[in-house]
């Protein structure tokens, strides 16, 4: 029975599965199973878009702290009997506010990203899969909702292609740009050219009045040593700032706390962590957490001491992070930060844009109610 369930995860034809590959509705318990996870990694691996948010080191933490609560079902598309697409979804009753039931993708407050992990060179083919399940399995769901697309990127371009060549109706519902960095120069280059002459000067002065206060050093960690420790470490110093008082801070529930702790240690296991601190006196002053995931990176979480914030820590620790253009096989890193940040995008000067679409599902009468809620969101809005 074992082999069995083995073979049906694994790189055999699976029953059932044809050209056009077969979508099915995975369990927690199978996407727990040693054979889907290592079919799940070669997905990640080969992916047209690196997305670490729905890759196992992290989505089967968020997926235990959320599953039930949320009704999250993940869906896998396989083609020829691997692996070759995955996607989160629930289905809800409101809508920005409106009683309109929906099915979307699934995405938790931090998760900073919503594209669907997809083999390379099979995009078109998964999105077919897909919007065909839904067109057979609309339920009380008048539309699907994808938030948080990269919008060039090539998973994007095949729905576009896919929704033409049927003439699918569907229309974007929010865009916003966060600050990227990219580029082929050095972190020293790509600074002198983003930045002012007179920025830099002063960026230097409060390096050096910041190492009058005692012994300054920078880390920099790409394994897993001590990081338990460290893990407390960046909680406890987020928490001691503005989001601890807001209680948004990721120390201030059991959920967030134990998704950070479980996605850096598996992070760490899968080489894609990076940990970045600069310490006064052996104390941590400002840190910082990457996910390396080729040819992307994602800056995912920063924190300083407030205590400070007349040296600009947070932003003497991003100078040090500039080092990821001169990377080996990462071509770009997404700062997850809200569109308009005040630090980071003085600093990162090109734009991620992010969409999140709504497509119509279903048969005649769902599609004609959807293009009225799309004729109502598209409208021309008053300027007065």
């Amino acid at each position: 029975m074992e082999m069995a369930r083995a073979e049906s995860f694994g790189t055999r034809k699976a029953p059932g599965d044809d050209a056009k590959g077969e979508l099915r509705l995975l369990t927690r318990a199978d996407l727990e199973d040693p054979a889907l996870i290592t079919g799940w990694e070669r997905l990640a691996a080969r992916a047209a878009e690196p997305n670490p948010f729905f890759e196992p080191w992290y989505l089967l933490p968020s997926l235990r702290q959320w599953e039930t609560a949320e009704r999250v079902v993940t869906k896998a598309w396989f083609h020829q009997g691997r692996l070759a697409g995955l996607l989160p979804v629930v289905r809800n009753a409101g809508y920005y506010g409106h009683a309109v039931t929906h099915a979307r993708g699934w995405l938790h407050p931090n998760a900073f990203c919503g594209v669907p992990l997809i083999a390379a060179g099979q995009e078109d083919a998964f999105w077919q899969a897909l919007l065909a399940h839904f067109d057979r399995s609309a339920r009380r769901a008048l539309l699907l909702h994808f938030p948080l697309l990269p919008a060039e990127g090539p998973v994007n371009a095949a729905l576009d292609r896919v929704l033409a060549a049927r003439g699918r109706a569907h229309y974007s519902v929010t865009e916003e740009h966060r600050a990227l960095l990219r580029g082929e120069r050095s972190a020293a280059t790509y600074l002198e050219a983003a930045m002012s002459a007179k920025k830099r000067k002063e960026l230097r002065r409060q390096h050096n009045r910041l190492a009058e206060e005692g012994a300054l050093a920078f880390e920099r960690l790409t394994d897993d040593a001590g990081l338990a420790e460290w893990t407390a470490e960046f909680l406890a110093l987020e928490a001691a700032g503005w989001k601890g008082e807001a209680g948004s801070a990721l120390a201030c529930a059991p959920e967030t706390r134990g998704l950070f702790a479980e996605s850096l240690a598996g992070a760490a296991a899968d080489g894609k962590l990076e940990r970045l601190a600069l310490r006064l006196d052996g104390r941590a002053i400002a840190m910082l957490v990457n996910f390396i995931t080729p040819p992307g990176a994602y800056s995912y979480k920063t924190a300083f001491d407030e205590a400070y914030a007349r040296f600009s820590p947070g932003m003497l620790l991003q100078l040090e992070n500039l080092a990821l253009l001169e990377r080996p096989g990462v071509q770009w890193a997404d700062s997850c930060a809200v569109e308009g940040h005040p630090m980071i995008e003085r600093l990162w000067r090109d734009k991620r844009r992010m969409v999140s679409r709504n497509i119509a599902i279903g048969g005649m009468a769902r599609r004609a109610a959807f293009r009225l809620l799309m004729a109502y969101e598209t409208r021309p809005r008053s300027t007065k």
